[in-house]
This record gives structure tokens, sequence and C-alpha cells, in this order.
């Protein structure tokens, strides 16, 4: 991938052959569902690359989200390494894929950065901090994903969080931003507290702001935040699958980002459910692509 065409005009290694920081890599397929077309998220990440490329020249310019430039002053250390070729409906391996390039950044000490793809492309990407644990989930979604199976496939979308409950060095879990109905049945809901993960719905967050989800999570913890793009309100993100009111601001969301790194590490961070055929005019991009910058950001300026 050109930096032309990458994330912020980002480049694909870093030009003193140091390594980078974070490494940004895209995906499109993950564990599709029998009867499932997963193409409307092929272009997610590239879309929201595209949106980018309008700040590309401002890199160094002051972010107000942030309290001064992206790299706060330092050398650009994050880079894009393009897309991972994935086939729709290859599932595992497509979980393979994703689990191994993963493993890759963090054996450079660099934290990855996964775009795109529905949520069945975080269990591998989880997968992959297998030796890099233990590791606490913030989960930001509007649903649990707690079904055990859905048509038979334990790794579809619906799944993600009762597979990462399922691993040795995943040690707690946090999921802020529910709301509304989705998959999860009674008996879903009943394992994922049995589990011992901490709800907080996108009331509790309107009413108290990010206490309620801080305070869960440890001190000095590895944190991989999970954010499925149905957590924010569909005034600002429409280009997802399932609309929802009463979703998460842009604001609360980059509060939450950086309120996690403010007490502890920022481990691993990806971005999806984007449905781009849902998009209106963008906004859905854009948005991505400023909860991105700001992710970066908090890694940049973390503890």
């Amino acid at each position: 991938m050109s930096a032309a065409n990458s994330f912020l005009g980002l480049p694909p290694e870093l030009a003193d052959g140091n390594p980078a920081r974070m490494v940004i890599f895209g995906v499109a397929h993950g564990s599709a569902y029998p009867d499932q077309d997963s193409s409307g998220h092929e272009t997610a990440a590239d879309q929201i690359r595209a949106a980018s490329q309008e700040d590309a020249p401002l890199i160094e310019h002051w972010d107000f989200d942030l309290g001064g430039p992206l790299f706060n002053g330092g050398p650009i250390n994050c880079i894009d390494v393009g897309n991972i070729k994935t086939v729709m409906r290859d599932n595992e391996g497509n979980r393979q894929r994703i689990e191994a390039k993963t493993r890759e950044v963090l054996a450079s000490s660099a934290v990855p950065i996964l775009i795109g793809g529905d949520c069945s492309v975080t269990f591998p990407f989880l997968a992959a901090f297998e030796t890099s644990g233990p590791v606490w989930i913030l989960q930001i979604d509007a649903h649990i994903d707690w079904r055990d199976e859905v048509q038979g496939e334990r790794y579809g979308y619906s799944s993600s969080m009762r597979r990462a409950s399922e691993m040795a060095h995943v040690v707690g879990m946090v999921q802020v931003g529910l709301r509304s109905v989705g998959s999860a049945r009674k008996a879903d809901v009943e394992a994922a507290r049995g589990y011992g993960s901490h709800f907080v719905t996108a009331r509790e967050i309107h009413a108290g702001g990010m206490a309620a989800a801080l305070r869960a999570i440890p001190e000095d913890a590895q944190v991989v935040i999970t954010l499925d793009c149905d957590s924010l309100d569909p005034s600002i993100m429409p280009g997802v699958a399932a609309r929802t009111p009463g979703g998460l601001s842009y604001t609360q969301i980059i509060d939450l980002i950086s309120g996690v790194a403010g007490k502890a590490k920022i481990a691993g961070f990806n971005l999806v459910e984007f449905y781009p055929p849902a998009d209106i005019d963008g906004l859905s991009a854009l948005t991505a692509s400023r909860v991105l910058v700001n992710a970066i950001g908090a890694v940049i300026r973390q503890i």
C-alpha cells in the first residue's frame, strides 16, 4: 500500500528502520454464517482510509481532541501495512490469517490496530494475545455477542465475546454501550454475568459519564479495546447493519478511550462493523476515521 492511500498517509514502514509503535492493518472477512453475505464489509477499511485523507497533511497541526498534535511533538511511529487477504466463507483460513498477522505485530512489540470486517474478526485478533497476556477486554458495542453458536457456527459475529471468555489469557471483560435488543437470549446474558463480565449500558453512560466503565478496569492492566461501530448513535454512525437509537456520542467514545489510556495500557485496538452500503454522505467513515485518530493519539500519550 502506498502512503497516498494509507490511513492519514502513514508509511508502510518507518524511514529510519526502527520498529513502529503501532501497526494498522485492514480485514474484509472473518467467519461468516452459512446464509451470510459479508461482502458489504469488504471496502470498510479502505473507506476509513479515504475519509482520513483530508487530514493527512495536518498530522503536525494541533488536534483539540488530543490537546496537541497527533504524535505529541514526536516522530511518526505508526504505520499502515494494508489489508490482509481474506475470502468470504473461508472461515478457518480467515481466522488463521488474522491471528497470524496480529501475532506478527505483537512480536515486534507494536500495538496492533485492526480495522474493518464484522465482529467475527475479533476472535482471532484476541486469540493472538495468548503469549502477550494477561489482558482485559473493553468491548464498546450495542450488543454483548455471547451466543454460543448460530446456524452451527461458533465463531460468527454474535459469539465473539463468548469465545473470548474461554481464552485463558483473557482475565476480565467490560462491555459498554449496551442498548435495545439483539441476538442475546436470557441464557446468554446469564452466562456473561456468570463469567463476571461488567455490563455498562448506554443509558448509564448518558446519565453518569465514563466512571462506571472506567472503574471496572484495573490500574495498569493491559487492555484490548474492541469497538463495534453500532455502539455509536446512528445520527453520527448510520453505516451499520443494525441502526439503534440511543447510542454513544463521539465525545463519549473518545473520552472512554483516553480514560483507559490514563489508567491502564492499551495493548490492542480494533474497529469493526462499519457497513459502507448503509453510510450516508461518508459520515460513518469520517467518524470512524476520527475515532481511530484518537486511539492512535491515546496510545502515544498513555502511561
